[in-house]
């Protein structure tokens, strides 16, 4: 219960009534809605739009009992989802960074933990070295048409941590934990915890600074500490993880500056708590209109995304286990199957080339070694997307070749999140169509008009035998974009859903009256992320706007540019009169 964090569900939250709760959101999420303390915060289960289907009362995964036939995840990774690297298409007009942002943003609204054993419980097993089924371990068996059939047995799978106490009281049998904020708070830097919190500050700072690594920089600039109890990188391939901030700096670390020198009298911990505030905010505005708008396409954002109303208490805005496990899930498939890394002037680096992604994965002594961050950063910004077409769906570098430079057998992401969503006891693709009141393919043609493509219907017969058994996740990212998007209608439906709740069930929302001045708000609504890159880095030119696709360095802006503005804090400025504690 301890390790998992799903003790934390026995406890009732006791929730202040002083200023500082009015002021500043919880570093666990809770207390956000004073009626339901503990929706939307850390270490609790996911929420369910539909209820879980499972093999039995116990939350058996569909799958589990052999002698219940279900077509193979791996089957379906290979013939609905693998594309090799080299047959890929590329997005007309988004770049990688968007792809890259969607990853930045899901880190900071949901995480399931495993179990925290890696053993059989009845056996003892070893469950990353045996193929049989013993909980917690659910392997992926290789099929003998598979080329890896022969020399692997079966993938290694576990499943996920249970809550405590959920799957008891609501009779479903299996519920899932969220062991991190649901809302977009920047809990990805600050973390969902107060004891990582506070490790993650620097306490004796005069400015409510966050910690920096004390053994590296990037050109003077900061990263984050290193994780306890694993050693810096002295050489390739040794790895050490960094505490939060997945690709970027200490982020904006001149804002607690800034707002010091405007109001000499605050407290380190309310420069933190105000700086941490501001974060938070950008990453809702850049999330809901700049990401959202590309991935759904304007007309789905403006039809399924009214606009903003206030707060409202009866909305719960935890993360739903269909939006955790699936729906937002749907961008691996427009992964590029190369890390590009480029030099100043966004030239090609024979000191640092652009890697297969495979080797960049957990590779952060990578980022210590071989010219920080800014290379990444540059690829990213000049390199389109991949597009994602009903035979292009999932590179080999994610089918074949995830894991494979940590050693060991490589996995395969598309398998293991088909495996994940039975896991979790994610109901089919027609029931989640009926849900969103969409039509229910119930004959092969059926799903043909809807996908738009009749081989893939037919691949679909033959793996599932009817529409109604297909994955969702796997169903849903196979259906047409809508005009302007990069998501069909199942997927635009259950994003929306999740992005209005967390939205409308925020107290903290940025546009909520009292949270910010007017004028605070007219500054926030200004910043870009074009910005907040200039200023975390070395880069010197970047696009106007970062998630479309420039496809030439000429199109690029000097940071200096008066397009590419600061955040101007001067409505921060308060009247000396005497120290806010």
């Amino acid at each position: 219960m301890e390790v998992t964090g799903c003790s934390a569900e026995l406890q009732r939250p006791s929730c202040n009534s002083g200023c500082r709760s009015e002021r500043y959101r919880s570093i666990t999420g809770e207390c956000n809605n004073k009626s339901h303390p503990r929706w939307g915060a850390a270490n609790i289960p996911y929420s369910r739009w539909l209820p879980p289907e499972y093999e039995d009362a116990w939350g058996a995964p569909r799958g589990w009992d052999p002698e219940h036939t279900y077509h193979n995840v791996r089957l379906v990774s290979q013939d609905v989802l693998f594309t090799h690297n080299d047959n890929i298409s590329l997005d007309s007009t988004l770049s990688h960074l968007l792809v890259e942002w969607g990853q930045w943003i899901d880190h900071d609204l949901g995480q399931t933990p495993q179990s925290p054993s890696t053993a059989a419980f009845r056996t003892g097993a070893d469950c990353t070295r045996t193929c049989g089924q013993d909980p917690p371990c659910f392997p992926i068996q290789i099929p003998l048409s598979d080329p890896r059939y022969g020399i692997q047995s079966c993938m290694p799978f576990f499943r996920s941590a249970l809550s405590c106490v959920a799957g008891v009281l609501s009779h479903h049998g299996r519920e899932q934990l969220n062991a991190i904020t649901s809302f977009v708070d920047a809990s990805m830097v600050y973390g969902s915890s107060t004891s990582l919190a506070s490790a993650l500050r620097n306490l004796s700072s005069p400015l409510g600074s966050m910690a920096q690594n004390s053994q590296y920089s990037d050109q003077e600039l900061a990263f984050m500490p290193f994780l306890p109890r694993l050693q810096a990188p002295e050489h390739k391939n040794t790895t050490s993880c960094f505490q939060a901030g997945e690709y970027l700096h200490v982020c904006s670390p001149q804002w607690p500056q800034r707002l010091h020198l405007l109001n000499p009298h605050w407290s380190p911990d309310t420069l933190y708590q105000e700086a941490r505030k501001i974060m938070g905010a950008i990453h809702q505005i850049l999330t809901w209109e700049h990401y959202l708008p590309r991935v759904l396409g304007e007309d789905a954002t403006s039809r399924l995304m009214p606009p903003y109303e206030g707060y409202d208490p009866e909305v719960d805005p935890s993360i739903a286990n269909v939006f955790a496990t699936a729906a937002f899930r749907f961008a691996h498939v427009t992964v590029q199957p190369v890390v590009t890394r480029l030099g100043p002037g966004y030239t090609t680096n024979s000191q640092y080339p652009s890697l297969p992604l495979h080797n960049s994965l957990f590779a952060s002594w990578r980022v210590v070694q071989e010219g920080g961050i800014d290379p990444v950063l540059r690829g990213l910004l000049l390199s389109p997307a991949k597009l994602q077409t009903p035979g292009q769906m999932m590179v080999e570098e994610l089918a074949e070749k995830l894991f494979q430079a940590q050693g060991g057998m490589p996995l395969d992401l598309g398998a293991l999140n088909l495996q994940r969503g039975r896991d979790h006891g994610l109901p089919g693709y027609g029931m989640w169509r009926k849900f969103c009141g969409l039509s229910v393919p119930n004959t092969t043609s059926e799903l043909a008009e809807i996908l738009s493509n009749s081989t893939l219907a037919q691949k679909f017969q033959l793996l599932y035998g009817t529409p109604h058994n297909i994955d969702v996740w796997v169903g849903a990212i196979s259906e047409p974009a809508l005009p302007g998007g990069r998501v069909g209608a199942l997927l635009s439906c259950l994003l929306a859903r999740q992005f209005r709740a967390l939205r409308d069930g925020d107290r903290f929302w940025w546009e909520r009256e009292g949270v910010f001045t007017d004028a605070q708000r007219r500054r926030l609504h200004a910043i870009s992320l074009s910005r907040i890159i200039c200023d975390n880095s070395h880069i010197t030119r970047v696009p106007a706007d970062p998630f479309s696709r420039t496809e030439r360095v000429e199109d690029m802006l000097p940071c200096s540019h008066p397009l590419i503005s600061h955040l101007d804090l001067h409505p921060w400025r308060e009247p000396d009169s005497g120290e806010r504690q």
